[in-house]
């Protein structure tokens, strides 16, 4: 036979060769994509049905701050969660180049793993992209996971050890509860980059959170004592017995009238988070609430 009939075979067979492995390969993609269809989201991912009523964690006001905004370090950092049933005892936020992590200490111990995303996403993802749980020097069970931005509804999904299904989750992580110090130069509006010396202003206020039906007296008075600055906060209400900030209780300053309080304002122009206690209720209950001065609309007080 001729050397062009062999020419021509050998490139006929190469020709069926990779067509083969082509096939092979369009069959395994096939299969895979079959199996990935038949998978019974409803046995590995809990429904709505199954789960407590879910929080909102960003609350109204919040705008997301990425980590060049943060200065390099770890700070202590509160964490809002969806769910009563996924709560952070505790948390730490390393901040490195911009990159955030944090590490979330859990208040019990029936999470075996977390994903960062929704549970159907952790259903059709590799095993390598779960974040196991770690044990801490008390035998806490803590995750470390990425912090995309502060402030920001985070899906994660939690794999239940009990329950052997993931379970849909958000976290916010709040700006508003970490120092001063751990942001950068300007990003911050405070008593002191604001240039304001001690004595009596007054600025615009909005409160956010709770039911809608309380509300606040605007403008508000502050006070600025040795470069610390206070807020006299009046209530349309004479039904609340203290008030939260930043864990600390408060008092009402009054005996009559509508309850009034005096609070530490620490930024300017960011939701702060406050917690008011009201007794119209047939049993007395604290409501979250925000409250965001507004540092354009500061004058002095005459």
């Amino acid at each position: 036979m001729s050397k062009k009939f062999w020419v021509i075979l050998a490139g006929m067979l190469l020709i069926a060769l990779f067509s083969g492995g082509c096939g092979v390969k369009n069959q395994e993609e096939k299969a895979e994509a079959t199996t990935r269809e038949k998978k019974d989201y409803s046995k590995l991912v809990a429904s709505e049905d199954e789960m407590i009523a879910i929080d909102k964690v960003v609350k109204e006001g919040m705008v997301p701050i990425e980590g060049k905004s943060l200065k390099d370090g770890t700070y202590d950092i509160k964490v809002n969660t969806s769910s009563s049933m996924f709560p952070v005892t505790d948390c730490s936020l390393t901040v490195d180049n911009g990159k955030m992590t944090a590490v979330m200490t859990m208040s019990g111990k029936g999470y075996l793993y977390l994903f960062m995303g929704t549970g159907k996403e952790a259903v059709d993802s590799d095993e390598s992209q779960y974040i196991p749980f770690e044990e801490d020097k008390d035998g806490k069970h803590t995750f470390t996971v990425p912090v995309k931005a502060l402030n920001e509804a985070i899906p994660c999904t939690a794999f239940s050890k009990r329950k052997e299904k993931w379970y849909n989750r958000m976290i916010c992580f709040r700006a508003d509860s970490l120092p001063e110090e751990a942001f950068a130069e300007g990003v911050l509006h405070t008593v002191k980059s604001l240039g304001l010396k001690d004595g009596t202003y007054t600025a615009e206020m909005t409160l956010g959170g709770g039911s809608g039906r309380a509300e606040v007296e605007t403008p508000v008075t502050l006070n600025i004592k040795d470069g610390k600055c206070t807020a006299q906060i009046v209530w349309s209400s004479s039904n609340y017995d203290y008030m939260l900030v930043d864990g600390q209780k408060y008092d009402p300053i009054n005996t009559e009238g509508n309850s009034t309080f005096e609070i530490p304002v620490r930024i300017f122009d960011m939701p702060i988070a406050v917690v008011g206690d009201t007794t119209a209720m047939s049993q007395p209950h604290e409501i979250e609430y925000t409250m965001t001065f507004d540092s354009s609309t500061i004058q002095e007080k005459k």
